[in-house]
């Protein structure tokens, strides 16, 4: 068995540690990336990177080819009443976000880390090393070549939501977990713009997730399916279950055409969320958790690859500034950029999944004509975390009011409690 050391061990080459180890390649250190599969590999995702997202890649200067612009949201109410979420410039991110596959753009993520000096080790990460009392790297097992040893000073686990760099290093406190599970499936379809669907399978009593229609390029249509299932796992399944009513009821509601028979050959793929941060420590020591491994999708509308990425070069420049203080340096950074969102969206998300006819209320309530549209700005701004940054306007002193208001009402959640004592340490969160 080959034994290899290096100054830091990223697990899982996502956009998370893609970016992370690319980062931290470019800034000299020995690097090395381990991940199962053999890229290209396809994703379950939406397939939409945000404005963030968007800016980051600039910031890095990685270029995605021929990646199509979307702007404008609509979001589609239970009865098909649409509201049109405007896409505007801030200070700090674009008025527009990318399309882009997973299999292609997690290949070109990936691609520049080892241009930038990580090396690619193809494998499983099996059983952990532990040197006294610390997690300092794994077996990584690939087919029926001899396993490999791989060593390192720090362990990025960038290996996504059932992460067993958190398990291994007992980051998770399953209980308090804030699962989701999407599924998602190609058609042959032209979408314009990203569409979100509220839906009420049942009368009066909203689906406990949304739906969505995004555009996917090359006349192709992403169509998935997100379940909130708080922290029983098990109710998952109902996403995939579910997909070919949802199908049906967006085709009802003038989204999509009659594309029952239109699906690609592909079978519909699927894929854990954890969201809001709560019941995971992001860092502890010397491991650090990035993208969907630390919980970082917005609880609110799923998204989660512009966070990955920024959480992939925050741990990545923490590192680069010193090994023992990394940990410290990335919680910090997570406790200013995401905490007070994330506690807020992560309590609003648990409450309303446990009330499916507040939600099927609100989702009417929210998309009914003379209402939707005066909020459209702000709501645009508030949904997709938008508000640092955003112009001074009448749209973001609607966010800063909504904002204001949800961590109000949530300053007692056991959400905000938790975020409070394993990210902020006892601080109050800002």
């Amino acid at each position: 068995m080959t034994d290899r050391r290096f100054d830091v061990l990223v697990v899982g080459s996502g956009p998370a540690g893609s970016i992370a180890a690319a980062v931290l390649a470019r800034g000299g250190a020995r690097v090395a990336i381990v991940d199962k599969a053999t890229f290209p590999r396809d994703k379950a995702c939406g397939d939409l990177i945000g404005p963030r997202g968007v800016q980051l890649l600039r910031d890095l200067h990685l270029d995605v080819p021929d990646a199509p612009r979307v702007s404008d949201m609509v979001v589609v109410g239970p009865t098909g009443n649409r509201v049109r979420l405007p896409a505007r410039p801030g200070r700090t991110y674009p008025g527009h976000g990318i399309v882009v596959q997973r299999a292609q753009f997690d290949a070109v993520l990936q691609g520049a880390a080892i241009d930038a000096g990580a090396e690619l080790v193809t494998g499983r990460a099996d059983a952990p090393i532990d040197e006294n009392g610390r997690l300092t790297g794994f077996s990584v097992s690939s087919g029926s070549r001899p396993a490999a040893r791989v060593r390192a000073d720090v362990v990025v686990g960038a290996d996504g939501a059932t992460s067993r760099v958190a398990e291994v290093a007992r980051l998770v406190d399953p209980r308090r977990v804030l699962w989701g599970f999407a599924v998602r499936a190609y058609y042959d379809e032209p979408v314009d713009l990203p569409h979100i669907l509220f839906w009420t399978p049942e009368p009066a009593a909203g689906f406990p997730g949304y739906g969505w229609v995004f555009p996917a390029g090359e006349g192709r249509g992403n169509v998935g399916l997100g379940v909130g299932v708080l922290a029983d796992r098990s109710a998952g399944r109902r996403a995939g279950r579910d997909l070919d009513a949802f199908i049906a009821h967006a085709a009802r509601v003038g989204v999509l055409g009659a594309c029952g028979s239109s699906r690609l050959p592909s079978r519909p793929l699927g894929a854990w969320l954890k969201m809001g941060l709560v019941g995971t420590m992001p860092a502890r020591g010397r491991v650090l958790l990035v993208g969907d491994a630390a919980g970082l999708v917005n609880p609110m509308q799923g998204e989660g690859i512009a966070q990955a990425m920024a959480s992939g070069r925050a741990a990545a420049v923490a590192i680069l500034g010193g090994v023992e203080r990394a940990a410290g340096h990335y919680r910090a950074h997570l406790a200013q950029e995401h905490a007070r969102y994330l506690s807020t969206s992560a309590a609003v998300q648990r409450s309303l999944l446990r009330r499916p006819r507040l939600v099927a209320a609100l989702t009417r309530g929210l998309t009914w004509p003379g209402v939707g549209k005066p909020l459209a700005g702000g709501w645009s701004i508030t949904w997709n975390d938008l508000l640092d940054g955003a112009p001074p306007n009448i749209a973001k002193g609607v966010a800063a009011v909504a904002t204001g208001v949800g961590h109000a009402i949530t300053a007692r959640s056991a959400d905000r409690k938790w975020i409070t004592t394993h990210v902020l340490h006892e601080s109050s969160v800002p």
